[in-house]
C-alpha cells in the first residue's frame, strides 16, 4: 500500500555551461529525500531538470560557434549524464525546450495570467544584471554592483510585458508568515518577510526581440520573448502535464518540497506563489535552500580556475564516496567547503577505516563462525535499545532537513559496533560467541539499511555480503 504522494524538485540547471559540484550536492540532497520517501512507502515523483532559455545562453552558444539549440542540447546531455553517475533516482527530467510539455504550459500560463490581468504592456528603464538575467532595484546593489555576479548593471530602457507582482504583497506575507509555504531554514524565511517589508514591484515578464532572441514568443506579439521566470519556474507544473492537466498533474502538485539554492530564493518564495494565485493553483508546501559551496574558502569562479568537476571526483574516487562527503561536510542548509585534503580525510577515516573496516572484520567473523549459519537477529535487548534510540535520531534528523547529521547518527552506530567487538574480543574464541556475533551482524544490517538513501550502492554491497559471504568485497579502497 503506497501511504501518499511526495513530490520532490531540483532547481533547473542553468545551460551556459557544464555541472559543477553546487549542482551535484543539489541533486544529491534531493535523492536522498526521494530515497527515504519511498522506503517510507510514499508514491514519489522525483523532477530535475535544464533551463535552456536566455541571454547566457545565446551569447555561450555564439563563443562556442553554435547554434543555441545544438548547443543547449550538449550541455542538457551533460546534466543528465551527471544523474546517472551519482546515481540519482529522478523520475524526470524535465527541458524548457520540449516542445510536447513544456512550450505549450508556458504558453498557457502566459494566457491565464494576460486573461486575469495579470500581465500588462509599459515601457521601463532599469537596472539589468546580465550574470543574474534580471532587473535589480538600487537598494539590491551592494557598491553599486549586483551582490552575486559582483558586476555593475546596465542601465536598459526597453517596453516589456510586466506582471503585476505589487498585487499579491499582503497575501504572499501571510502566506510566508504563517508557514503556509514553510521556507526553510528560518533565517531565510526572515531574510524573504524582510524583502517583502521593503515594497514588492511589478516584474518585467519579456524581453524585446531585439535584446533577445532565444526563448518562447509571447503569444499574440511575436516582437516579445517571454522572460526568464515565467518560462522556467513553470517547469515544476509543466513536467506534470499542467498544459492538458493530466492525471499525473491532479496527483502529484502541489510540490511538497522545492530544493534551491540561496540565490535564487526570491523568485521561487514571492514571484512562484504570486503566479500560483494568479494561476488559481495550489501552492508548493516547502522551500528547501541549502547554501553555497566554496572551494579551500575561495568562491569558485572561471577566472579562479577552481570550479570542481564532479565526474573528475566520482572517476578518482567513486560514487557513494562523492555522495558522502557532500552530504556529510556540508551542512543541509549552510555553505560549506571544499578541498581535496578534506575529501580524502573524510574518505580515509569515515569510509575506508571507519564503515569499511567494520564490514570487513564482521564478515571475516562470521566466515569463522560458519559451522552452523549465523543469524543477523538480536533478542540482545541493550544492542535493541540502542539500535531504537539511533533510529528515531535518525528519522528526525532527515524529517527536519539535517541530512548531515543523520549521517552522523548512522557513524554512532558504526562506532558502537567497534567498541562492541573490542570489548567482548570477538575474534577469540569465535564459537563461543556466537550470540556477540548475531548482535553485531544484526546491527550492520540496519547501518545498511539506514545507509539506503545516502549510499545506495554501498549499501546494496553490503546487504548482499550479509546474504553471502562468498561476496566480499572492499567497500572503499585504500587511496
Amino acid at each position: 500500500m503506497k501511504n501518499d504522494k511526495f513530490y520532490i524538485t531540483t532547481s533547473i540547471a542553468y545551460t551556459n555551461a557544464p555541472p559543477h559540484i553546487g549542482f551535484a550536492l543539489e541533486l544529491i540532497q534531493a535523492d536522498v529525500l526521494a530515497r527515504y520517501n519511498r522506503y517510507q512507502n510514499n508514491d514519489v515523483y522525483f523532477l530535475t531538470g535544464t533551463d535552456e532559455h536566455g541571454t547566457k545562453v545565446e551569447k555561450a552558444a555564439k563563443e562556442a560557434g553554435l547554434s543555441p539549440g545544438k548547443f543547449v542540447g550538449q550541455i542538457s546531455s551533460k546534466f543528465k549524464e551527471l544523474t546517472k553517475i551519482l546515481n540519482i533516482s529522478n523520475t524526470d527530467f524535465i527541458r524548457t525546450t520540449d516542445t510536447k510539455r513544456h512550450i505549450p504550459a508556458v504558453q498557457k500560463v502566459w494566457q491565464t495570467l494576460r486573461a486575469k490581468g495579470d500581465i500588462y504592456k509599459k515601457k521601463y528603464k532599469g537596472l539589468y544584471c546580465s550574470g543574474c538575467e534580471a532587473f535589480l532595484t538600487k537598494k539590491d546593489l551592494v557598491d553599486g554592483k549586483c551582490p552575486h555576479h559582483k558586476i555593475k548593471p546596465q542601465i536598459v530602457e526597453e517596453e516589456n510585458y510586466f506582471f503585476r507582482l505589487s498585487k499579491y504583497q499582503k497575501q504572499i506575507k501571510k502566506i510566508i508568515k504563517t508557514d503556509q509555504i514553510k521556507i526553510v531554514p528560518e533565517e531565510r524565511k526572515n531574510e524573504i518577510l524582510s524583502f517583502i517589508e521593503e515594497g514588492l514591484e511589478d516584474i518585467s515578464f519579456s524581453r524585446s526581440k531585439e535584446k533577445l532572441k532565444w526563448g518562447i514568443e509571447v503569444p499574440d506579439d511575436s516582437t516579445q520573448i517571454i522572460y526568464v521566470w515565467c518560462d522556467a519556474l513553470t517547469n515544476y507544473i509543466s513536467a506534470l502535464g499542467f498544459a492538458a492537466i493530466s492525471e499525473k498533474f491532479k496527483k502529484f502538485w502541489p510540490a511538497d518540497i522545492h530544493l534551491i539554492g540561496k540565490d535564487i530564493l526570491r523568485f521561487h518564495a514571492v514571484y512562484w506563489p504570486a503566479m500560483l494565485l494568479s494561476l488559481n493553483l495550489p501552492l508548493p508546501k516547502t522551500i528547501l535552500v541549502h547554501g553555497f559551496i566554496t572551494v579551500e574558502g575561495q568562491k569558485m569562479s572561471k577566472s579562479l580556475g577552481n570550479i570542481v568537476d564532479p565526474f573528475k571526483l566520482v572517476e578518482k574516487y567513486g560514487t557513494d564516496a562523492t555522495r558522502y562527503f557532500l552530504l556529510r561536510e556540508i551542512p543541509t542548509t549552510k555553505d560549506g567547503d571544499f578541498s581535496y585534503s578534506k575529501f580524502e580525510k573524510r574518505y580515509s577515516d569515515d569510509l575506508a577505516r571507519g564503515l569499511g573496516n567494520l564490514v570487513a572484520r564482521a564478515m571475516g567473523l562470521k566466515v569463522k563462525s560458519q559451522k552452523s549459519k549465523v543469524k543477523t537477529t538480536t533478542q540482545n535487548s541493550k544492542v535493541n535499545q540502542i539500535i531504537k534510540k539511533i533510529k528515531e535520531k535518525y528519522k528526525g534528523t532527515i524529517e527536519g532537513y539535517k541530512l548531515n547529521e543523520a549521517l552522523a547518527v548512522v557513524w554512532e552506530l558504526i562506532s558502537f559496533c567497534d567498541k562492541y567487538i573490542e570489548e567482548k574480543r570477538l575474534w577469540e574464541e569465535t564459537e563461543r560467541k556466537r550470540k556477540d556475533i548475531e548482535n553485531i551482524l544484526k546491527t550492520i544490517q540496519e547501518i545498511a539499511s539506514l545507509l539506503k538513501p545516502f549510499l545506495p550502492q554501498t549499501s546494496e554491497k553490503i546487504l548482499n555480503q550479509l546474504k553471502d559471504q562468498t561476496k566480499k568485497e572492499i567497500l572503499f579502497p585504500k587511496l
